[in-house]
């Protein structure tokens, strides 16, 4: 096919002049390409950050399961403590709150509470008249108060028995107050001061709402957020991978343990067909596993705490979702991969415990997948991703999971725009040259953001900063995939970006196409060069680069 130079070409020319690179592939995907990804993230995991308005119905919302509290005696004037975290009376007797005074609620209903330790133990009392302990190792009925509150910050605790909490004057926590408190100043009143509630996820969802609610809630949800009209949009923008956060109650599905909510797994089959029709490949990514991996939100944490290393039960049920999800998708032509764990926490997951994990689940997807990627995700907090290196996980279609945010640490407080860049150029490069040039896994930068802390970022700081992410982590091996796809915090919203010119695809669109050797040749004729195109390869760019530029 001849062309004349116009302004396409002199793009597509221009765009192929800044290509030097090795050129990776991943089996699986058309072209030799890598994966171009985008995370379909606060779908079938929860996160309230994504969609605040998922948790807006809930009663007493501010008092959702983990939310922080610190109580005071207004008589007092002292906070009630767990002295050590636990394991002793409680008392009420600090003049100032810290760990001990801090307690993490659980949720029974939108007006019942049980009150768990920084030790993990929980408040309780054993009838009328009782003093109250840190004592307990679970919760039940013993451990369940009732708290009034009135309009302000002023709150009442009873005991399921009806007896009301009150501070003695020697500074103990009894269920003896004589009669019904009003809201003065008296010994079964107190302050309630709700430090943190920012756990907003699955768990707290249903617990929230109840199951019947919470069930029509996520039922519409999962219906509209993902559709196969964000598939059609992302196959046109360049996208050929969609990694798919998925919670470990769908391997229970369509009734997974309470509080979960089922119909998660048909939306992941709806996915996969999707992604079948428009050519667009599939990673499962266990992003919730039991116990929490890590205590936020994003795991279905209840209350903060990382529950999944401590106990065996835990690990083996995780262990059993990724042989449910494998064993169903296995033969799927959509499933490009399975990543067994998402962002376990450091120090709380133990290198050896995760490293035993991943063997397993590695062995697991090949006795049903002989090609299928097995995904690894770095320890996120203070650990090197280089410790997964030496490990022996598996030999073959392996990949290390790596998220980068320049969010979330005080070292990107206070920079500027550019710092941001040089950072990518400077820190991040490296850090994967390194890596892919370690003889290990392939490397993949699962989750990263066209976001920072810059708070006067104009569109042109953000196109710099999105072309210097693209430029660096198409260097990544197996390929990246941006978090998420779609988001309230907009430059957080992968389709807001395309549609609004803040992140540009196209030079980096044209990099893959030209990697393919057979996309054009120079011919010589009466001494002119005539650049010749195949005609198929140009007009899938021309679609693709028109995309971005109009």
């Amino acid at each position: 096919m001849g062309i004349a130079f116009t302004k396409w070409t002199c793009t597509f020319l221009f765009c192929c002049c800044l290509i030097i690179s090795v050129v990776y592939s991943v089996e699986g995907l058309h072209g030799g390409s890598k994966v171009r990804g985008v995370n379909l993230g606060g779908w079938l995991v929860i996160e309230g950050w994504i969609k605040p308005s998922l948790f807006d119905g809930i009663a007493n919302g501010d008092m959702l399961d983990g939310t922080e509290v610190q109580l005071k005696s207004v008589t007092l004037e002292r906070y009630v403590s767990a002295e050590n975290g636990g394991g002793m009376n409680v008392t009420v007797d600090r003049d100032a709150p810290s760990s001990w005074e801090t307690f993490r609620l659980w949720r029974v209903s939108e007006s019942e509470f049980q009150f768990r330790t920084s030790g993990g133990q929980f408040l309780t009392c054993d009838g009328g008249g009782c003093t109250v302990s840190a004592t307990a190792k679970s919760a039940s009925t013993l451990e369940t108060y009732e708290i009034e509150r009135n309009e302000k910050s002023r709150i009442h605790i009873k005991t399921k028995n009806g007896a009301y909490l009150q501070a003695t004057t020697g500074g103990q926590l009894t269920a003896d107050y004589p009669d019904t408190p009003g809201w003065d100043n008296n010994a079964a009143t107190f302050e309630m001061v709700i430090v943190a509630n920012y756990l907003r996820g699955d768990y707290q969802l249903a617990n929230g709402y109840g199951h019947d609610p919470a069930k029509d809630v996520l039922k519409r949800h999962r219906n509209s957020f993902i559709t196969i009209e964000d598939f059609k949009f992302l196959n046109k923008h360049g996208i050929n991978t969609v990694r798919i956060p998925v919670g470990w109650w769908i391997a229970f599905d369509p009734d997974p343990p309470d509080p979960f909510i089922g119909g998660s797994l048909e939306a992941l089959d709806n996915a996969f067909s999707w992604a079948q029709e428009y050519d667009t490949k599939c990673i499962i990514d266990l992003h919730a596993a039991p116990g929490s991996q890590n205590g936020m939100e994003h795991s279905a944490s209840r209350d903060g705490f990382t529950g999944w290393p401590t106990s065996p039960d835990f690990i083996s049920e995780s262990l059993h979702v990724i042989e449910f999800l494998v064993s169903r998708y296995a033969r799927h032509p959509a499933l490009l991969g399975i990543e067994l764990l998402n962002e376990p926490s450091a120090p709380a997951v133990p290198l050896d415990t995760l490293i035993s994990y991943y063997k397993q689940g590695y062995q697991i997807v090949r006795k049903h997948s002989s090609s299928a990627y097995v995904i690894i995700c770095q320890r996120i907090g203070n650990a090197d991703p280089m410790e997964l290196y030496q490990a022996n996980i598996g030999s073959h279609n392996l990949v290390l999971d790596l998220h980068f945010y320049n969010l979330f640490d005080t070292f990107f407080v206070n920079k500027s725009a550019e710092d941001n860049i040089q950072y990518i150029y400077k820190s991040r490069e490296g850090q994967l040259q390194a890596l892919n040039n370690s003889n290990g896994p392939l490397v993949f930068i699962g989750e990263w953001v066209n976001e920072w802390s810059v708070t006067s970022g104009s569109q042109k700081d953000y196109q710099d900063f999105g072309r210097a992410q693209l430029d660096v982590y198409n260097e990544a091996s197996f390929g990246w995939c941006y978090w998420t796809i779609k988001n309230d915090r907009v430059h957080w919203d992968f389709e807001w970006n395309i549609r609004n010119n803040y992140l540009q695809l196209a030079i980096y669109l044209c990099r893959q196409l030209t990697q393919q050797t057979e996309l054009y040749h120079f011919r010589i004729v009466r001494n002119s060069i005539h650049l010749v195109f195949s005609s198929s390869l140009f007009m899938k760019f021309l679609k693709w680069l028109k995309a971005y530029l109009v």
